[in-house]
């Protein structure tokens, strides 16, 4: 599997870790969820999928980067969760999940470490990106952009992006 490595700005990559969670069974996310305000199950999570391969959330608000403890990922995004059991482990799944992080910026095939991660923890998702982003680099003026809509033009200067990778 790909490794991506942090290209993010540099003041971000030494901030602590806030309340980062490894996720290696239904019983650790439930547990962490636990453990999160109300509100705050409402919104995606930031994640990571680490180097040997566990799951690590945050809360959404995170970088990305501290989540990581500064060190390459095999992916990275947000993902949000629902239960059909409310407090029950069994009940928890991913409802949500893109691989949208600006610091990484994970290609959408680093889909297959996300769902590793998540059989690895009994955890159910849909199968792939609910949102998957395509990030590129401006040869022009360098600028890291997301894609949208099929517009492979640079949103700081309009020069043309790569349309590959």
């Amino acid at each position: 599997m790909r490794r991506y490595e942090y290209v993010g700005p540099a003041e971000l990559r030494d901030l602590p870790p806030v309340d980062v969670a490894g996720i290696r069974s239904r019983d650790d996310l439930a547990a962490w969820l636990a453990t999160r305000p109300r509100g705050e199950l409402a919104e995606p999570f930031t994640f990571v999928v680490d180097l040997g391969g566990t799951l690590r959330l945050a809360p959404r608000r995170s970088e990305h980067v501290a989540c990581a403890v500064g060190r390459p990922v095999l992916a990275a995004g947000e993902m949000g969760f629902a239960t059909g059991e409310p407090g029950s482990a069994a009940g928890w799944r991913v409802d949500r999940v893109s691989n949208q992080s600006t610091g990484y910026c994970p290609d959408p095939e680093c889909w297959p470490a996300v769902a590793a991660a998540l059989d690895a923890a009994g955890t159910p998702h849909p199968g792939g990106f609910t949102d998957a982003v395509l990030f590129r680099r401006c040869t022009s003026c360098g600028q890291r952009n997301i894609v949208h809509d099929g517009d492979f033009a640079c949103a700081v200067c309009d020069a043309p992006l790569p349309v590959d990778g």
